[in-house]
């Protein structure tokens, strides 16, 4: 089990938790069209290593954090919110 550190609650369980995605991606402008919107929400890389992700504190303060994690020792090396600069 992940131990997430949360900047407002403090080290909690990943149950307290919810994944939302890549925060390494950019999203599409809102004239890009339908190829891009597709590409944005079902293309993914299954990468090896340091990974930087959104995740939602649904069980403490409801706030989004932005993590970066090593998706294969799941090791967290820093955590933030959505404007901070992790990697």
């Amino acid at each position: 089990m992940l131990r997430i550190p949360c900047p407002w609650c403090g080290e909690r369980d990943e149950t307290e938790f919810r994944y939302r995605g890549d925060a390494s991606r950019e999203r599409p402008a809102g004239d890009a069209g339908l190829t891009a919107f597709t590409t944005y929400v079902y293309a993914r890389e299954n990468r090896c290593g340091w990974h930087l992700e959104w995740w939602l504190h649904v069980g403490g303060c409801r706030r989004l954090l932005k993590v970066l994690r090593h998706t294969l020792s799941h090791e967290i090396r820093a955590v933030g919110g959505p404007g901070d600069s992790l990697g």
